[in-house]
């Protein structure tokens, strides 16, 4: 296989390749593509952020993180759909996570369910029609984010200029990529389609439902660092195949993170002062490695703790850390509970929800 081929892998594919090499060097190939992988991503994400970051300004850089996590899975994964219609969808999509931050703050805070619910839902529907891909858990990372980290005035203008820089390269990526598919397949066929008795469509309404109320909840309560409750809710929710089962990515996110907040704090108390901004992009090199949801849980929160404890402390970042995670992942569990108790029984009276969702077409 050429390198460019091996580098279009996911990390699973080229450990399986490692495992099945037939010699040393075809292993020791592998890992060097595994290695190089994760490196190159690494390095592109710092440019990539860094450059939109210089030009529409620091506080527009979660803006650049959700642009950069769409273009690499936009390579892959399309939306099921032609590609004019995908095309306007992607536009639809991130005006969603150009306004829904500007827009939430604006109301009552008891009334914010009312942007959330629509603008999410409307998100993960576009996006997300076969979740096995895992567009849902991609695209709902990134309205959380945006939404953590609202701007207005002149910065919402200019995050309005870079969230156009960003459709322009994405729908060119977009384009060049998936422009030969599913030519038959308009969007209105897919709104037209649409019912609870399909899984698919049951899931992204549990999703959106459960995010948005949990988004709700902590702006009445005015949790601190909001969307890293919004996160564990979400990464809860996203799981799929549908299901009413939770205990198990319950403990899996509870892990992560607690084992997460032990590695930041050995490395922030070992580490120079003057290394400690290279711990996030340790965490992201080491996640071009991670197959293991709970590594990879692990690893994200040391980025995130990194700007958490310029903020709080190195302490306060983490037990903050920790009390969102619980109160995302509990609030999602009770949830998910309730949805499949009083929904599920109204639209599925006879079918097993534990199994991989129908085709939606």
């Amino acid at each position: 296989m050429k390198l460019y081929d091996a580098l279009q892998l996911d990390p699973a594919a080229l450990k399986q390749k490692i495992r099945a090499g037939e010699s040393p060097r075809e292993r020791a190939y592998y890992t060097f593509t595994l290695i190089l992988r994760a490196v190159l991503i690494v390095a592109f994400a710092i440019v990539f952020i860094s450059v939109l970051t210089q030009l529409f300004g620091a506080e527009n850089s979660p803006m650049a993180v959700a642009l950069f996590c769409i273009l690499l899975a936009i390579r892959f994964v399309n939306f099921e759909y032609c590609i004019g219609d995908s095309l306007v969808s992607l536009g639809v999509v991130l005006l969603i996570l150009l306004l829904a931050p500007a827009l939430a703050p604006l109301l009552p805070s008891g009334l914010v369910f009312l942007v959330h619910f629509p603008a999410f839902f409307l998100l993960i529907y576009l996006t997300s029609q076969k979740p096995e891909f895992g567009n849902g858990g991609l695209y709902g990372f990134a309205y959380v984010y945006v939404v953590g980290n609202p701007v207005s005035g002149e910065l919402l203008l200019q995050r309005a200029w870079l969230t156009l820089v960003g459709y322009l390269i994405c729908a060119a990526v977009l384009w060049m990529k998936h422009r030969h598919q599913h030519q038959q397949i308009r969007l209105r066929h897919i709104f037209q389609q649409f019912h609870l008795s399909n899984l698919t469509h049951l899931w992204q309404l549990r999703l959106a439902l459960g995010v948005s109320l949990a988004l709700t909840l902590g702006t009445i309560f005015q949790f601190e660092r909001l969307m890293w409750m919004g996160f564990a809710c979400s990464s809860l929710l996203a799981q799929y195949p549908y299901s009413d089962q939770t205990k198990t990515r319950f403990a899996q996110r509870l892990i992560g993170v607690l084992a997460g907040c032990g590695v930041f704090f050995l490395l922030y108390e070992c580490m120079p002062p003057s290394l400690h901004t290279f711990l996030g992009p340790i965490g992201g090199l080491c996640l071009g490695f991670c197959t293991d949801y709970r590594y990879k849980t692990a690893l994200n929160c040391l980025g995130a703790l990194m700007v958490g404890a310029g903020i709080y402390g190195l302490e306060g970042a983490i037990l903050l850390r920790i009390t969102d995670t619980l109160l995302g992942i509990g609030f999602g569990s009770i949830f998910a509970w309730l949805f499949h108790k009083w929904l599920v029984p109204r639209v599925l009276p006879s079918s097993n929800t534990t199994g991989a969702a129908t085709d939606p077409l």
